[in-house]
């Protein structure tokens, strides 16, 4: 049988990013709606706990800080998880990984709420970040692989959005929940919602045409790390990548501690109401893979982060409507940044065979366990001011990193566009 990567009549391979699905096709809906709702449940569950930090704190009797590490220690396993799951992938296939990773989601989600003590929560939402780890270090490579070079920056953008909805979602029901049910209720609503997501992917999702196996060798899994981190481009994006989710996530994380002080006295509820506005960053994911596509990632990437940087500076406001604003500024630029640098290091990695979007995913979550948790030691120690001045450097270090990228030259004989 003719592999559909294979020339029927050479037998020689063709580019995976010229005989993809095109957008507007019904197989470019279908591979999006799967991936929309893998990553929706992967989101809700991973950041529905991010509403949560101060029931869980009064609880269990915890600092913000440490509070913060129920969201810190899943993202720091699923960030180690990577790699490996993706080496994994490289061997028994994408589908596969993605449909055991949103299954085993559900599963384990259903347990969470049952711990009864702060250090088994932590043990389980670790086992958490392991079971999300196979989507997330799968979908991109997916993405890649399986669309047209000239709708991947589309369809990274529509999957982008996806990761902003299903954040939301979660957020938004755990704070509703919590306020009348209690937070154990609040994470058993979420994870309902996972299991909903896993019987919509695994019908839908299209199986690969281009995906090639290879023999599992975790060794050879680095060499594919290490040939990117040759390439300055790669490396800063990773570093992009880094920051940005360190930046982000540290805002999410205590913004609400700040809200319900008696500063604001806002409630549970209307504090996790706020997280709807991770709606503006679903469309600012879709907006900015259509920029790519019409300009390019080099002129999308350094003003998205800007647009941060911006919100930032407005959340200083002590004006519960000034510091909204802001906050939609902060969460535009963020997902902005992330469907662009993301969908960039698909596109520049896959023309040097090297596992480009794992190691950016690496970096990606590594920085909301470790930008997160530090944030919220800035934050105990300095307040919201403080923790301005923590935000306002991480989001002008990604500024001059991206301005330095403007004249990056590209690497010949792509599969996919890198403009």
């Amino acid at each position: 049988m003719v592999s559909a990567s294979d020339n029927p009549i050479t037998r020689e391979p063709v580019a995976a990013g010229e005989i993809g699905h095109r957008r507007g096709t019904r197989e470019f809906r279908r591979v999006n709606l799967a991936l929309v709702a893998g990553a929706c449940a992967t989101f809700a569950v991973l950041y529905s706990m991010q509403a949560l930090f101060p029931a869980v704190g009064r609880q269990f009797g915890v600092s913000p800080a440490i509070a913060s590490l129920t969201l810190s220690v899943p993202t720091a396993v699923l960030a180690l998880s990577t790699i490996p799951l993706a080496a994994i992938s490289n061997t028994h296939g994408r589908t596969k990984v993605m449909s055991i990773s949103i299954v085993a989601t559900a599963v384990i989600g259903l347990a969470v709420p049952f711990a009864p003590s702060f250090a088994i929560l932590l043990v389980l939402r670790g086992l958490e970040g392991c079971a999300l780890a196979g989507l997330q270090a799968t979908a991109m490579s997916y993405l890649s692989e399986e669309l047209h070079r000239s709708s991947l920056g589309s369809g990274m953008g529509i999957y982008v959005a996806g990761t902003a909805f299903g954040g939301m979602l979660g957020r938004t029901l755990a704070g509703a929940v919590a306020d009348f049910a209690g937070w154990r209720v609040a994470l058993a609503a979420v994870s309902v919602l996972s299991v909903f997501a896993a019987v919509v992917f695994i019908p839908t999702v299209l199986p690969s045409r281009n995906f090639r196996p290879v023999p599992l060798r975790f060794a050879a899994a680095p060499g594919g790390g290490s040939r990117t981190f040759g390439d300055r481009g790669l490396t800063a994006l990773y570093v992009i990548g880094f920051l940005d989710m360190a930046g982000f996530v540290t805002v999410y994380n205590y913004l609400g501690y700040r809200l319900l002080s008696p500063e604001f006295g806002l409630s549970q509820a209307l504090v996790g109401a706020l997280f709807v506005i991770y709606l503006t960053g679903a469309g600012a994911s879709a907006v900015a893979g259509r920029l790519v596509g019409s300009f390019s990632y080099r002129a999308a990437l350094w003003p998205s982060a800007l647009v941060a940087l911006a919100g930032v500076a407005l959340m200083l406001s002590s004006h519960v409507v000034v510091i909204v604003l802001g906050l939609v500024l902060v969460t535009i630029g963020f997902f902005a940044t992330h469907s662009v640098a993301s969908g960039w290091v698909g596109a520049r990695s896959g023309r040097l065979h090297g596992s480009g979007p794992a190691v950016y995913l690496f970096c990606y979550y590594l920085g909301s366990s470790i930008g997160g948790t530090a944030g919220g030691v800035w934050y105990g120690r300095a307040g919201w001011d403080g923790l301005s001045i923590y935000l306002a450097v991480i989001f002008a270090a990604i500024i001059a990193v991206g301005v330095s990228l403007r004249h990056l030259p590209p690497i010949a004989s792509p599969p996919v566009a890198d403009r």
